[in-house]
């Protein structure tokens, strides 16, 4: 089922984590903030809204690395219901595509809770001081191929967070399948 996350509250602070990642490492908020900025993305292994994005993703988050902006990735996913989205699963996903930032996993769910996480790709686009400045979408073409003189809406955000501090004020909200809650 499609989602849409909210408007971006500006200003709200990152939620601290600590959580496993598939490189075997763990990592905490402190050990991903970049100077620039930090960048957490809620992903998973299985939803059609990520795999035809994974490529242009992983590209696109590498070069928001390169301006000094830390990422990480989550999976937050009920691995019960939705075994492709279990950490062995994880592991192989990030290998298959060459992930250059931690692919972390939050089975209990409890931090994309704390984030409000909506959908998968979510994106909580922060400044140096971890206030959030983006909650908007990887670029306008959705799960289609983008051309290579397409807007790059998330990058274009990222870089004006590590130059100025502020990100845009327009914003369109990123479009995913729902996160996959665990029954209460």
């Amino acid at each position: 089922m499609a989602a849409t996350p909210p408007a971006c509250d500006f200003g709200w602070k990152a939620a601290e984590f600590v959580l496993p990642a598939t490189d075997g490492k763990t990592y905490g908020l402190a050990d991903i903030a970049g100077p620039n900025g930090t960048l957490i993305v809620f992903i998973c292994n299985h939803c059609p809204y990520v795999t035809s994005v994974i490529d242009r993703l992983v590209a696109t988050l590498a070069d928001i690395q390169a301006l000094g902006i830390g990422v990480a990735a989550i999976s937050a996913n009920d691995a019960n219901d939705y075994p492709q989205d279990s950490f062995p699963n994880m592991k192989l996903f990030a290998e298959r595509h060459g992930f250059p930032f931690p692919y972390l996993y939050d089975e209990p769910q409890t931090v994309a809770r704390a984030y409000g996480a909506a959908c998968t790709p979510d994106f909580f686009g922060f400044d140096k001081d971890l206030g959030l400045q983006y909650r908007g979408r990887l670029d306008a073409h959705g799960r289609a191929p983008a051309p290579a003189d397409a807007k790059r809406e998330l990058y274009d955000a990222m870089r004006q967070i590590a130059e100025t501090g502020q990100g845009p004020r327009d914003q369109i909200p990123s479009m995913g399948c729902s996160i996959k809650w665990k029954a209460a």
